[in-house]
C-alpha cells in the first residue's frame, strides 16, 4: 500500500504515545504510522491491541539513544514525519538516576534530529518535538507560563527537557530542519503507568493502601486529559507553525491534597464505601527534593491561532479515568508486577 506518509512516532506504546498512536491510526489511513519504542517499564503494547493489527500501523522496537538503530528505522521505512514522544519523565527516577535522563533526552533526540536531518533532503517534512512545562521551573501564587516564559529547569528531569528543547531549536536554526514543539502540562487519563500520582492513587486507593502524599500536598499543578492533549498534537502537527512552540494546559489547578481527598471521596462512591473511608489513607511523606510549588499554562496561542480548546472539564476527565482503572484491573495488575515492587517500596516505604 502506498502511503501519503510515513510518520515515526517515538515512545508510542508509551502512556501519551499510545493514546497519539492510536488517534493518528484511526484518524489517517492513508498515513503508515511507525511505533518505534524501546518497551522501558512505561512502554506496553497492551495500550495498543485494538489497532495493532491495522494495515496502516507497525511497531519497531529500537532505543533512540543508538544513532543506528534510529538510522535503520528511517531508512527502512523511508520516514516523512517525526513525533517524538519517547522519554524518560519521572521527577523521582530522575532525582535517584540522572544519567538514564540525559541519555534518553538529549542524546535519544540528537540522535532523532540528525537522522531526519541526514534523511529530508526535498519534500515536505515536520519533526514535533513534545515536551513539558516543567522547563520553566517553578511559577508563584499567580501568572502563567507562557512561550516566552525563560527556562528555568530545577530538576535533572526538566533539565534533561530543557536541553532537548534547545537541540530542537538549535537544528531548525542551524540547519533549517522544520520542527515544531509543544510544551503540555500533567497528564492524566488511561493507561497510565502507576508511578504517577492519580494512577497511583487510583490503584492504592482500590487495594487500600496509604495514599503517600508529598510534604503538605500544598504543591499545585494543571491537568490535561490525555486525549485533549492527543488532539492538540494532531492540530500542531498539521496546522502549527515550522519553528514555532505552543503550550498546552488543562485550565484545571488543583494542590495535590485537594486533588488527593476529591478522588477518594469519588472512588468511595464508586466502590460503595463509607463517605471519607479513603481518605484515612492519606499518609505524608518526605518532600521531593527541589519540588516546584507550582505549574499552570497558557494555552492562549494554542487556542486563537490553532482553534484547540479542553474538550471535558478535569472532573469530568476524571471520573472517565476512574471508570477505566476500575474496569481495567487485569491490565494493572500487570503493569504494577516486577521490578515497580522494588521501585514503589524505594520511593514511599522508607518515607
Amino acid at each position: 500500500m502506498e502511503f501519503k506518509k510515513r510518520i515515526l512516532v517515538t515512545g508510542g506504546a508509551g502512556f501519551i504515545g499510545s493514546h497519539v498512536v492510536r488517534l493518528f491510526v484511526n484518524k489517517y489511513p492513508d498515513c503508515q504510522i511507525v511505533n518505534f519504542d524501546k518497551l522501558t517499564y512505561a512502554g506496553n503494547l497492551e495500550n495498543l491491541k485494538d489497532v495493532e493489527h491495522a494495515e496502516n500501523y507497525v511497531f519497531v522496537k529500537g532505543d533512540i539513544v543508538s544513532l543506528d538503530d534510529v538510522r535503520s528505522v528511517f531508512e527502512k521505512f523511508h520516514i516523512s514525519d517525526v513525533i517524538h514522544l519517547a522519554a524518560e519523565s519521572h521527577v523521582d527516577r530522575s532525582i535517584e538516576g540522572p544519567m538514564d535522563f540525559v541519555m534518553t533526552n538529549v542524546v535519544g533526540t540528537v540522535n532523532l534530529l540528525q537522522a531526519a536531518k541526514d534523511a529530508w533532503k526535498e519534500g515536505e517534512h515536520v519533526f514535533h518535538h513534545v515536551s513539558t512545562d516543567e522547563v520553566y521551573g517553578s511559577l508563584g501564587e499567580e501568572g502563567l507560563f507562557m512561550e516566552t516564559t525563560p527556562y528555568d529547569p530545577r530538576s535533572p528531569y526538566s533539565a534533561s527537557k530543557a536541553s532537548s528543547d534547545h537541540f530542537v531549536s538549535a537544528f531548525h536554526h542551524t540547519y533549517g530542519l522544520p520542527v515544531k514543539m509543544s510544551n503540555c502540562s500533567n497528564n492524566y487519563g488511561s493507561h497510565h503507568f502507576p508511578e504517577k500520582l492519580i494512577p497511583l492513587m487510583i490503584h492504592n486507593i482500590v487495594n487500600k493502601k496509604p495514599l503517600p502524599v508529598y510534604g503538605k500536598g500544598e504543591n499545585i499543578r494543571d491537568w490535561l486529559w490525555v486525549e485533549d492533549h492527543a488532539r492538540a498534537i494532531d492540530t500542531i502537527f498539521h496546522k502549527g507553525r515550522v519553528g514555532e512552540s505552543y503550550n498546552v494546559g488543562g485550565l484545571n489547578e488543583w494542590t495535590n491534597i485537594e486533588l488527593v481527598r476529591f478522588l477518594c471521596k469519588m472512588m468511595d462512591q464508586k466502590l460503595g464505601r463509607s463517605e471519607g473511608e479513603s481518605e484515612e489513607l492519606i499518609t505524608y511523606v518526605t518532600d521531593r527534593k527541589g519540588h516546584d510549588l507550582r505549574y499552570a499554562i497558557d494555552s492562549t496561542k494554542l487556542e486563537t491561532e490553532l482553534g484547540w480548546t479542553p474538550s471535558i472539564t478535569f472532573e469530568e476527565g476524571l471520573d472517565k479515568t476512574v471508570d477505566w482503572y476500575l474496569n481495567n484491573e487485569d491490565w494493572v495488575q500487570k503493569v504494577t508486577s516486577g521490578s515497580y515492587q522494588d521501585y514503589y517500596l524505594q520511593m514511599y516505604q522508607d518515607r
